[in-house]
């Protein structure tokens, strides 16, 4: 891994702890990917249900009072 050593030093100088931040940065991204393989993964069922509630509503239509 490598880092422009006038970041990692501006970083340091202001006390900054960069093993924390870079895991939290990481589990971030991880967390960014796992959301968009699920969203391609599934993408095929979100659209069909989105088109059978744009045909039909959902079971509640009749039910709201607002």
């Amino acid at each position: 891994m490598s880092i422009d050593p006038d970041l990692l030093e501006e970083a340091r100088s202001h006390g900054i702890k960069l093993s924390p931040l870079l895991e939290e940065a990481i589990r971030r991204k991880l967390a960014e990917e796992a959301e968009r393989r699920w969203l391609e993964e599934n993408r095929r069922a979100i659209s069909a249900y989105n088109a059978e509630i744009a045909e039909r509503g959902v079971f509640s239509d009749g039910l709201r009072s607002f």
